[in-house]
This record gives C-alpha cells, structure tokens and sequence, in this order.
C-alpha cells in the first residue's frame, strides 16, 4: 500500500509540475519570437513597384485586344476593389516588426508605402477610409470606417511624405530587404520627395486651394534639394527589377496571350512616327505589309483603332496591317524593369510647374531633360536622340507647352508607370483618346474613375452613402467628377 501511495504521489507531483510549466513548452528557445521587417518590406516592394499592365495600357490607348472585348479598351469597366488595402496592412505589420526592434528607418519607408497605396486608392475612388482606415484592435475593432475627403487625404499624404524624408537618417540603422536601392537613404529620399512631386503636379487644378499650398509645397522642394534631394538620373529610378528565376520573372513573360492578340493603338503608333520617334523600333514588331522593310523604317509599322469594333480590327489584321508588341516583352524573363516612378517623369513635372509659373526653371530645359531620360532608357543612341530634340513636332513652343510636356510624359510611360498615365490625362485632357469607333460603350466617353466595391455596400452601406452622396449628385458612376479634378 505504501508503494503505490509514493508511486501515485510521484505522479500527482509530475502533473502539477507538468501544468504549471506547460507555457514553457510552448516556446522554442532556438527560434526568435520578433519578425524582421526587412523580409516583409521585399514583399511591399514587389506589390508596390510592379506597374506592368495591360489594362491601363488598354485604356491609354497604346495597345489594343483584337480578340476578345476588354472593359478597358472600350471604356465600360465598373467597379474595383478596396484589395489595396491588404498592402496598407503589410505596412502596418513592417510597423509593428520595426516598433519591436526599434529600426526607425522602416519607420519613415512605411510612411512613404502608406502614401503610395493611399495615392492609388484615392486616385481610383474620390474620398475613402484614410484617417480609421485599418483602425481598432482585437477590443474595439472598427468595422465601418469614415470615409475621409480628398482633399485631406492628399493633405495627409504630403504631410506623410515630408515627415518620411526628415526621417530618415543613416544613424538609425541599415535597411535590409531592399530590392529597389539596396538600402541607400539617399536614393530613398529622392524617391520620397519625386513622389511628393507627382502628388503636386496633380493637383495643378487646386492652385487655389489655401489649406494644401499645391505652389509653396512645390516650391519648397524644388528651391531647396540639399534637404529634399528628387531623382537627378535613371539610376534613381523606382524601378523593380525583374530576374530569370520562377516568380521573379517579367510580368508577362511566356504570355502566349500578348503574342497573338494584341497589336497597338494606331493613335500611339501615329504619335511615334509623326514626330520619327526612334522608340517604335524598340517596342514594336514591324506589321505584316511591312515585312520587307528595314526596321528603322517607320512606314513598316502601324496599329488598329482601339475603340473600333473588333470584327473590323481583326479584319485589319488578316490584311496584314498592325504591329504586335516587341518579341522581348513575353520572351525575355528580364526584359527591362518595371518603373513604378522614374527621373523622365520628374523632370516632365518640372517642365510642367514651370509653364505654370510655380518655378522660374526653363521649361524647355527639363522638357529635353524629360525625353533624354526616357529614349536613354532604351538605349538610343545619343546622335538619334539629338536628331529627335530638333525635329519640328518635339521642339518645345511655349504656346502650347502643357500639352506638348504632358504629351510626351506620355510617350514616355509605355508599359510602365501603371495608371499613371491615364490619370494624367484626365486631369489635362492629353493626348486624346479615341472613342469614335463603333466599339466604345459608356455613351462613347472616357470614364473618370471607378465604383465603389461592393463589399462596401454590404459592410460598410452607411459611410459609403454618405461619401457618395457629398461628392457625386449623379450617385456613384464611372463618370462622376471627383474633387481632385475640381479647379479652384
């Protein structure tokens, strides 16, 4: 009896012990318990910078489906999504991870990614969650989010911005996980301030507006760039680089898709040779009529209405007219990178701030430096570029600066930069795009933005009404005028 009173005292004792170190167990003494916020800016990165799409290359007009009928190309798309903000809290956690471990600099870098979502999302939209975006914990967690006004969005974002420059600083440690610039503050400062750049030139409707100051802000980076340094070359470029391993690969690479149905946008294509742009020889394949032409030959290639019915674009292709896209696009895994913000588009802003009058620089000057920076881009050789500069349809004329600048941002933006250039052609009206083609739906217009998505009516109905109902008294519908586009 005695022995098996020790034995069952043993046990009980075992348990008690075993309970009352049971946590203990739960961790593992080998493998840290912090996140390393380097590893999750690579992957913000990636979602960020990759701006190669079709879609916006659709409705810019540069390229057209001859296969199937795209929303895009034809102007009827609808709705789009709040997934951006599944971004928005990837950054939230590389704040959380850089809290933890006290690297301030990732800090300043989610500062700069919150704006850069934000940017997009508003862009799409009008007004959205911004101020209670991703807001709450696991006690009071906020499910219905306001929807906050553009304009203090875009307060809000420039304000982040500056805030991120003055941040970042090389005593508050490396940044690792850097796929862009390797952890160079400098270049990430110069990303920082391009980008504040960008936000400015787009509000050129709201000169007027008092609470943003579009000009002083302007003014305050461009006068003073020991403190606030913006992209001087193509090395500065928000670039994301792309490389021959699974994953890793050119957006489109091995799209067999590209490769048979889409052809370019004649308008795009009469852009080019109108002003004997050597860029169509290195974007484009020579159309089947002018097969037997030198490459350089700009009569060897042309495009098909975009906004036409593809019963007569295809036609048009089976007598041998269109350029397909250039073979690197989907063969090579490299290719080029994709520019999510280059050194071409800051000095067309500049270009563009000086025929304003917000700057007293030479618009002619970042003009020129503009188209150098893209055709360097592709390789064109100096001697052609110079040749390009003094052709009659480039040289700069004051008369018309806006549209010749915003004109050749444009050009400049093939297949990269996203939705950029769409935008800016809404905000100025250039270059035009074609709806005169049987084609084009939403009453043969352009639309200004997207719908709200609809999760947002099933979660979030009564924000979302009021946000439509200040900003859109037609209701919320791909043509309604955001106040971005409001002069003032």
């Amino acid at each position: 009896m005695k022995k098996i009173k020790l034995i069952y005292s043993l046990i009980l004792l075992l348990a008690l012990g075993g309970c009352a170190n049971f946590d203990d167990y739960q961790i593992d003494p080998n493998r840290t318990t912090k996140g390393e916020p380097g590893l999750i800016l690579t992957g913000i990165q990636v979602s960020a910078f990759n701006e190669v799409t079709f879609s916006a290359a659709m409705a810019v007009r540069y390229l057209a489906n001859v296969e199937s009928i795209r929303d895009e190309q034809y102007y009827n798309w609808q709705r789009a999504s709040f997934g951006t903000y599944n971004n928005l809290r990837q950054v939230l956690k590389m704040v959380e991870e850089a809290e933890s471990a006290e690297k301030p600099n990732y800090l300043a870098l989610a500062k700069y990614f919150r704006s850069y979502f934000t940017l997009s999302l508003t862009n799409t939209f009008g007004n959205i969650p911004y101020s209670e975006a991703l807001k709450g914990n696991a006690e009071e967690p906020i499910f219905t989010a306001v929807y906050d006004t553009q304009e203090d969005i875009f307060i809000g974002i420039l304000d982040e911005l500056k805030e991120a420059n003055n941040m970042l600083n090389t005593e508050n440690g490396i940044i690792s996980g850097d796929v862009i610039y390797n952890g160079d503050i400098q270049k990430w400062k110069k990303a920082i301030n391009s980008l504040s750049l960008r936000v400015l030139i787009s509000l050129s409707k709201k000169e007027g507006n008092t609470n943003i100051g579009v000009i002083n802000r302007f003014q305050e980076i461009v006068n003073n760039q020991s403190q606030y340094p913006i992209f001087t070359s193509n090395e500065d470029n928000t670039a994301l680089p792309f490389y021959d391993l699974d994953d890793n690969q050119y957006t489109y690479f091995n799209s067999n898709w590209i490769k048979t149905n889409i052809y370019f946008d004649e308008s795009f294509v009469n852009h080019l040779k109108s002003r004997q742009d050597p860029r169509l020889f290195v974007i484009a394949q020579k159309e089947e009529n002018g097969s037997s032409l030198p490459n350089d030959d700009f009569n060897a290639y042309g495009g098909v209405d975009g906004s036409e019915l593809i019963t007569l674009n295809s036609g048009r292709i089976s007598g041998g007219e269109g350029s397909l896209i250039a073979e690197r696009y989907y063969n090579d895994p490299v290719n080029e990178p994709s520019i999510a913000l280059g050194y071409a588009e800051v000095e067309f802003s500049l270009a563009e701030a000086s025929a304003r009058g917000w700057i007293s620089s030479d618009a002619s000057i970042h003009y020129e430096n503009g188209i150098r920076a893209s055709l360097n881009f592709y390789n064109i050789n100096s001697s052609e570029i110079e040749e390009y500069l003094e052709n009659p349809q480039v040289v700069y004329n004051s008369q018309n600066g806006i549209e010749m600048i915003v004109t050749q941002k444009y050009l400049s933006t093939f297949m990269n930069s996203g939705w950029e250039p769409f935008y800016n052609q809404r905000r100025t009206g250039f270059p035009e795009f074609s709806t005169d083609g049987g084609g084009v739906l939403n009453d043969g217009m352009v639309p200004k933005r997207w719908m709200y998505p609809e999760s947002e009516i099933q979660t979030n109905n009564e924000n979302l009404q009021t946000a439509i109902s200040s900003q859109y008294p037609n209701g919320d519908t791909i043509n309604g005028e955001m106040w971005l586009l409001k002069n003032e």
